[in-house]
C-alpha cells in the first residue's frame, strides 16, 4: 500500500492475516536501546506513530546505553582486538541497559537528569532470569530479512526489546549472552540500527487493531496473506484526469465486482513485472486461482513445472 495517512475501503476478509489482526494484543511496547534517541523520537512523534500512541496501542520507550557506562566517559565502544578500522560496542553497558529494563515493569526508564553513578544494581557475573515471552532484538545486516510476515510474527507479541547496533557492530559476547534474535531489513549497511528499528516498529504497529482508519487496511498491504503475498495494484485518488491520464473507467463505474477483479489482475500484473519471485512463491504455497493463472499466461507467464 501506499505510505500514506489515507486509506481507501476494502472488503472484510477472512484471510490468516484477518485471524492475525484479530488474535494480536491491543497493544504492544517497544523498549528501544540506543546511543542516539533523538534519531527516533522525531519520527515517533508523527502520524500514524503518534495516533497509535495516543490511542494507548502503542507505547515506545526510549533507553540511552550511553547512561549505563559507569566510567567517567560514559564509554561505549572500544577498539577491536586483532586489529582493524572503526570500533566495536562494548558488551557491558548495552548488557547492562537491557538487563536493567527488561527486569523491570514495561515502560520504566531512568529518570531525566540526576546522578548516573547510582545506577540500579547489576551483576556483571550473573544474568538475572528475564521474561521469555520478550524478544531481545539485534538490528543488524547479519540477521534474518525482516518482512510482513515477521512483522506479523512479532505483532502476536506485548513487549520486545530492540538493540541498536553502532559503529563497526557488536562485541559477540552481547549475541551470545542477550540476544533472542536478529533483524535486517535489507542487503546494505546503515551507520546505525536506528532507522530499521523505526521500520519495524512502523511495519509491526499497523498490524494492530485500531491503528489504520480502516479495519482492513493492512490485510491488503503489498506482501500481506490479503494479496496472497503479491505487489498491490496502482491506486488513484482525485482529480479523475491529470495531464491528460485518466483514472481508469472501471474504478469510477461503481460495478464492484468489476473494480475486485481489476485489483486482482493489475496485482498479479504488476507482480509479473517487478517482483516474478513472489508469483513462484504464491503458487507452492496454493495461493493463486485457476483465472489468476489463466490471466499470467495471457500476460506471458510460464508457471513452474511442478505447480
Amino acid at each position: 500500500m501506499a505510505q500514506s495517512d489515507v486509506l481507501e475501503h476494502r472488503p472484510d476478509d477472512e484471510s490468516d492475516n484477518a485471524c492475525i489482526q484479530e488474535e494480536a494484543p491491543r497493544t504492544i511496547h517497544f523498549d528501544v536501546f540506543t546511543l542516539f534517541p533523538p534519531m527516533l523520537s522525531g519520527a515517533l512523534s508523527e502520524s500514524i506513530l503518534a495516533r497509535a500512541q495516543k490511542k494507548g496501542i502503542l507505547h515506545v520507550t526510549l533507553h540511552n546505553i550511553r547512561d549505563y557506562a559507569t566510567d567517567r566517559h560514559h564509554t561505549c565502544d572500544g577498539y577491536p582486538y586483532g586489529g582493524g578500522g572503526g570500533m566495536v560496542m562494548r558488551p557491558e553497558p548495552v548488557v547492562r541497559a537491557v538487563e536493567t529494563v527488561l527486569s523491570r515493569p514495561q515502560g520504566w526508564r531512568l529518570p531525566d537528569g540526576g546522578d548516573r553513578s547510582e545506577l540500579p544494581a547489576w551483576n556483571a557475573d550473573e544474568s538475572p532470569l528475564l521474561p521469555r515471552s520478550t524478544p531481545t532484538i539485534l538490528l543488524t545486516p547479519q540477521g534474518r530479512r525482516f518482512d510482513q510476515g515477521v512483522a506479523a510474527e512479532l505483532s502476536m507479541h506485548g513487549r520486545l526489546a530492540l538493540v541498536c547496533g553502532r559503529y563497526e557492530g557488536v562485541d559477540e559476547r552481547i549475541r551470545t549472552q542477550l540476544i533472542t534474535d536478529e533483524l535486517s531489513i535489507g542487503d546494505f549497511v546503515l551507520s546505525g540500527g536506528e532507522f530499521a528499528a523505526l521500520a519495524i516498529i512502523d511495519a509491526v504497529t499497523r498490524m494492530l487493531p485500531g491503528v489504520l482508519g480502516h479495519e482492513s487496511g493492512a490485510m491488503y498491504d503489498s506482501f500481506s496473506d490479503g494479496l496472497s503475498g503479491l505487489l498491490e495494484g496502482p491506486q488513484y485518488t482525485r482529480p479523475t484526469a491529470f495531464r491528460e491520464e485518466a483514472v481508469p473507467e472501471v474504478l469510477v463505474s461503481g460495478h464492484h465486482a468489476n473494480v475486485e477483479q481489476w485489483r486482482r489482475e493489475q496485482s498479479l500484473l504488476r507482480t509479473l513485472q517487478r517482483r516474478p519471485e513472489l508469483l513462484v512463491q504464491a503458487t507452492e504455497a496454493g495461493h493463486l486461482t485457476k483465472e489468476d493463472r489463466q490471466f499470467l499466461s495471457s500476460r506471458g507467464w510460464e508457471a513452474p513445472i511442478d505447480s
